[in-house]
């Protein structure tokens, strides 16, 4: 009986054992601006805390809920406002989730004293990502967390993880899953909907847009609200200057400068960039909308890389960092998916792409190499294989190329709108030219169905394509306004647009001419956007005819509309 209990022990004390070496590979090789492959961090390092809110639970049937902020990230875990076995953490593209799930993976691993994982016996953090059609758990956890040469099995896994009084599973990417839905085969929904370790507490990361078809009521909804003004600037001490305040100020300054990305930078992907960039570049230049600052930073993913071959033959390198249409399709059809697929596999993308373009974008960082796990049932084959799949290094670069394409459909000439078409799907969608005779392709055919597709969900798509093209950006804004439920990202839309400033101002008269509504619910970003728009809108003294009405949750809103009330005739705004 000793002999057993003693036995159990070794296994998991390997298993723990494992699993923190694992984890230190990952914390401890954070890449903030991937072509720059020689500034790995540590996790500690370079996180610091942003918003965080959690969704508070009524009481009564049919009461209104309401977002309210928590302290700290590891409230998560400890607080009783957000006490619950399964927790979801929301958060647009860009706003940290992963980083988060790395926080907290070095806490356990480093036993920190403040954390709540402190006492935790064992951490499950898996990248759903990575599980292509995985069904096991425990199958998961020996290919994807543990060494090849380990000599733990499936079943001493299962073993460990009944008998262990204290476990807490974090699946980072629920919206990346291979397989969604409610497939009651995958151990992955039936952890989520408590079907199974129901006592094991279990903390999911996801898109607002993409959550899960079915939870347990009891489940705590939270979400990442990206950086404020205290994040930014104790990040910006923290990993890139070093605890230097003078090269600090002088990243702060350059931000300011950069009035258009104060709104965008609350989002910690574009800001991390951006400080970087700043600390590399001390003439970074202004930037007159987020598609310009975007354009800049792929040119410098590039520029680093034709810089390192100064001795090999660089012309290759000029040729496709200008043609890329083929990725901007690849990128377009992913989007455009019924379950919005933007990871292939290795080998389909190199015979699309060809090796030279290929080899180039996985160089720089652009696109990333990832091994996936899958589960054939062929016969004479492998049962279990691990096999290269390619994804962006983050989806927003997905948008960025998706986005050349789109743009190249809306341009066309041969190409146009049926009458009464809605690009975002109130109307069946219809092309005027023949559909593209490509077994690849996905994006533009009469079959193919927008209408599924959330603009908010891939705004970057339409943002980066009103930044690009003045034609292209006429016509989203145009299909946008026709639709009362998506007229609000109008406002994301018109601030991307160049060119001549009458039309912007038109577009801007015209979308405050009809009531429209800003509420607590809305995002940072989309309430960020309503500042600038109204800014606009005050400068060229354009009135509102109807209700322009915003709910406010901010000092910063509070403040605007006191200092240019005298613009808003209409203008209503309450305060939370």
């Amino acid at each position: 009986m000793l002999n057993g209990i003693q036995h159990f022990t070794d296994k998991k004390d390997v298993l723990i054992d494992q699993l923190k070496s694992k984890y230190a590979d990952l914390y401890d090789a954070v890449l903030p601006i991937p072509y720059l492959r020689d500034m790995l961090y540590s996790v500690e390092g370079i996180f610091v805390e942003g918003g965080i809110e959690y969704l508070e639970p009524t009481n009564s049937k049919g009461g209104r809920t309401r977002w309210r902020p928590l302290k700290s990230y590891q409230n998560i875990l400890n607080d009783v406002k957000v006490k619950s076995v399964r927790r979801f953490v929301e958060g647009e593209p860009g706003y940290g989730k992963s980083m988060l799930t790395l926080k907290f993976a070095y806490d356990w691993c480093n036993e920190s004293e403040a954390s709540p994982l402190q006492n935790v016996d064992i951490l499950i953090l898996l990248r759903l990502r990575q599980l292509g059609g995985v069904p096991s758990i425990y199958t998961a956890i020996k290919q994807l967390l543990l060494p090849k040469d380990t000599t733990l099995t499936e079943g001493d896994i299962k073993d460990i993880l009944s008998n262990s009084s204290s476990v807490v599973f974090m699946l980072d990417g629920f919206d990346e899953l291979p397989v969604k839905g409610s497939d009651s085969k995958s151990d992955i929904i039936n952890i989520i909907t408590k079907k199974m370790f129901n006592q094991f507490e279990t903390i999911l990361t996801t898109r607002s847009s993409c959550l899960p078809k079915e939870y347990p009521p009891q489940t705590i909804r939270l979400r990442l609200t990206g950086f404020d003004n205290r994040s930014r600037k104790e990040y910006i001490l923290k990993a890139v200057a070093g605890g230097d305040k003078e090269a600090a100020d002088h990243i702060r300054r350059r931000l300011k400068d950069n009035a258009v990305l104060a709104g965008v930078c609350q989002v910690p992907l574009f800001f991390v960039m951006f400080a970087h960039m700043s600390h590399e570049n001390k003439h970074l230049q202004r930037f007159a909308s987020v598609t310009r600052f975007f354009r800049h930073m792929v040119s410098c993913f590039h520029s680093h890389m034709k810089n390192k071959m100064r001795d090999e033959n660089v012309t290759y390198y000029d040729i496709n960092e200008l043609d890329h249409q083929k990725l901007d399709k690849v990128a377009f059809e992913g989007l455009m998916a019924k379950r919005q697929q933007i990871v292939w596999k290795k080998v389909e993308l190199l015979n699309r792409l060809g090796q030279e373009f290929y080899d180039q974008y996985v160089r720089i960082g652009i696109l990333v190499e990832e091994n996936v796990l899958h589960i054939s049932d062929k016969p004479f084959t492998e049962h279990i294989r691990c096999e290269t799949e390619v994804r962006f290094y983050h989806k927003i670069f997905c948008e960025w190329y998706a986005a050349h394409y789109l743009v190249e459909i809306l341009s066309s000439e041969n190409i146009t709108f049926n009458k009464g078409f809605d690009f975002f799907g109130v109307d069946k969608p219809y092309w005027d030219s023949n559909p593209i005779e490509d077994k690849h392709s996905q994006g533009v055919n009469k079959d193919n169905d927008l209408g599924e597709i959330d603009p908010f969900d891939v705004q970057y798509l339409y943002r980066f394509s009103c930044g690009l093209s003045s034609t292209a950006g006429k016509q989203i804004i145009e299909s946008l306004q026709k639709n009362k439920e998506h007229e609000k990202y109008t406002l994301l839309c018109i601030l991307e647009l160049e060119g001549d400033v009458r039309k912007v101002i038109q577009i801007v008269k015209q979308l405050c001419s009809t009531p429209t509504e800003i509420k607590a619910g809305d995002t940072i970003l989309l309430q960020e956007s309503c500042i600038e728009l109204l800014k606009i809108a005050s400068q060229h003294e354009v009135k509102f005819q109807q209700h322009f009405l915003c709910t406010l949750r901010s000092v910063k809103l509070i403040y605007f509309f006191s200092h240019y009330s005298k613009y808003f005739n209409y203008l209503q705004y309450k305060s939370l």
